[in-house]
């Protein structure tokens, strides 16, 4: 950027991945800007709640707050789930962004949705984005973006499948010749391992743990595959002791953490197998070259590529970015005209 062009208006037009459990913003001409939890935080005074934190803030705050503060999540399972909280995190978001720049007018927008919304939830995500300031808002499905972000040619007569496991939902697509030849999900996701853990603790250990710790747990020492008595390690874990009633910190292993989350990981594997049995023989023919490609914050839980492979014997490779896969997508429809084709109107 040249010192002419810093003091030049810029385009304020952006793309949203709005995730269950993080947003992540593209603004056009300058990609990724922003990339937060899809977390608000509420005051309650006199009755009537105000924004008090937003993101990286309001989510430090999940589990610690006093009574008259909640740290919410206005999204679940991959739409809104509360309208007004959603609209007032979109606005921040919007604002955090045009406060780094200088723009000429109101954004237009597309957002990132689950291939599974209804009219009525993709409704509800229109109208946060209008009332947040959008001038117009586009819709694009969460496959076909991160198909685009992992740099899928699918304007080609060429058959990809595309598993995108995201913090609410994991969505599994099929794209061949710019269109999605299939689609499906099921409502597991980053957020049902992390519950999967918590209930584990509570359950085998009479300890209680909070969401933040589940999902460092997850992150850290989570598994796909099972390890061996031999292969597994200790980990401690802190939480409130149910029995005594004191906060206390115990010993688990990573065997137990894998085995938490076998449940969750042998739903996705059945969402995929389930739409390969789905596909018609000639996209089934080109998958099986192309592969399967895995975007999402689940997708770098380890070793679920590799029992993915072993379920399905074909190759399956993780994208580069998968956490802004989605958001990245969604830019490249934004810049460039010839993706139009893949947006809805709303």
């Amino acid at each position: 950027m040249t010192f002419i062009d810093r003091f030049l208006p810029t385009s304020s037009d952006i793309a949203m991945d709005l995730g269950t459990a993080n947003t992540v913003v593209y603004v056009r001409g300058r990609g990724i800007v922003l990339a937060e939890p899809s977390v608000v935080a509420l005051q309650t005074v006199d009755g009537i709640d105000r924004v008090l934190a937003v993101g990286d803030d309001a989510k430090l705050m999940l589990g610690k707050t006093p009574q008259d503060i909640r740290a919410v999540r206005p999204l679940r399972n991959g739409v809104i789930s509360d309208l007004e909280v959603a609209e007032q995190m979109i606005k921040h978001f919007i604002g955090k962004v045009r406060g780094s720049g200088r723009f000429l007018s109101s954004p237009e927008i597309i957002v990132c949705v689950p291939s599974n919304s209804t009219m009525v939830e993709q409704r509800a995500i229109r109208d946060a984005a209008s009332n947040a300031g959008a001038r117009r808002v586009w819709l694009i499905d969460e496959c076909l973006a991160a198909a685009l972000g992992a740099d899928i040619p699918v304007c080609e007569p060429l058959g990809t499948m595309v598993v995108d496991i995201g913090g609410g939902t994991t969505e599994v697509g099929v794209i061949a010749t710019g269109g999605l030849h299939l689609a499906t999900s099921v409502r597991t996701g980053g957020d049902h391992m992390d519950e999967a853990i918590m209930a584990h603790v509570r359950r085998h250990h009479n300890m209680v743990i909070g969401e933040a710790t589940a999902e460092h747990i997850k992150h850290d020492f989570g598994s796909a595959l099972v390890p061996s008595d031999e292969d597994s390690r200790i980990v401690t874990v802190k939480g409130l002791d149910l029995l005594r009633g004191v906060p206390n910190e115990i010993e688990i292993t990573t065997q137990e953490i894998a085995e938490s989350l076998s449940e969750s990981v042998a739903q996705i594997v059945e969402v995929v197998r389930n739409a390969l049995e789905s596909v018609a023989p000639e996209i089934a023919a080109d998958i099986v070259e192309t592969g399967i490609v895995m975007t999402g914050g689940g997708s770098l839980l380890a070793d679920i590529d590799t029992v993915i492979a072993e379920a399905t014997g074909l190759p399956v490779m993780i994208a580069q970015d998968p956490l802004n896969c989605v958001a990245l997508g969604a830019g490249r429809a934004l810049e460039d005209p010839s993706y139009r084709g893949v947006l809805q109107p709303v």
